[in-house]
């Protein structure tokens, strides 16, 4: 049974937490080289995997008592929060362009291009802490990867856009807020 609660939660923090990741901006840049719907399925292809392994570690994580689990979470969540408001631009990397523009050679460029770039991402490791949190990994793996998709989706359609509309200061101190109240309250049920 999918909990509707927990995958908007998980939705929400994570696709706040991806927006000013640099994975938005590789998405854009690829989107602008290549076809779309290539670059997306080699993009979707990643995250999935991504978040598989997340909520298999998350998953594995409530193994362990309760209290230790509220406080590890509570804690890497507040981490996170820091990590979001401490992060400095790197600007745009450099991508490597396939030879050409056949699916498979760009489908595989944004999926190599996402596994390398978000393996022990913050919203990997968000993952993992929501899927231990609410022990429900079927609702939290399809919101992340929802979440996940969705930013894609508008990096590589419409990046550019949004971000002249969002100021990306606002959408990270957002994504810290929540970040923060999600680990100021586990970290609460630890000690309760």
């Amino acid at each position: 049974m999918i909990s509707l609660s927990v995958l908007a939660l998980v939705f929400g923090v994570v696709f706040l937490a991806e927006l000013p990741d640099k994975t938005a901006l590789a998405g854009l840049v690829l989107g602008t080289r290549y076809r779309a719907s290539y670059v997306f399925a080699g993009v979707a292809a990643a995250f999935l995997l991504h978040v598989a392994l997340a909520v298999a570690a998350g998953s594995a994580l409530t193994l362990l008592p309760q209290r230790i689990v509220h406080a590890l979470t509570g804690v890497l969540f507040l981490g996170g929060a820091a990590v979001l408001l401490l992060k400095k631009d790197d600007g745009e990397e450099e991508i490597r362009r396939p030879e050409d523009q056949s699916f498979w050679k760009v489908a595989g460029t944004g999926f190599m291009l996402i596994l390398v770039a978000e393996f022990g991402d913050l919203t990997q490791i968000m993952t993992a802490n929501l899927a231990a949190r609410y022990d429900d990994p079927v609702s939290v793996g399809l919101g992340a990867v929802l979440a996940l998709w969705a930013v894609a989706g508008l990096g590589i359609v419409g990046g550019k856009a949004l971000m002249k509309r969002v100021p990306l200061a606002l959408i990270t101190k957002i994504a810290a807020l929540l970040m923060a109240a999600l680990g100021a309250w586990s970290l609460w049920e630890a000690v309760a």
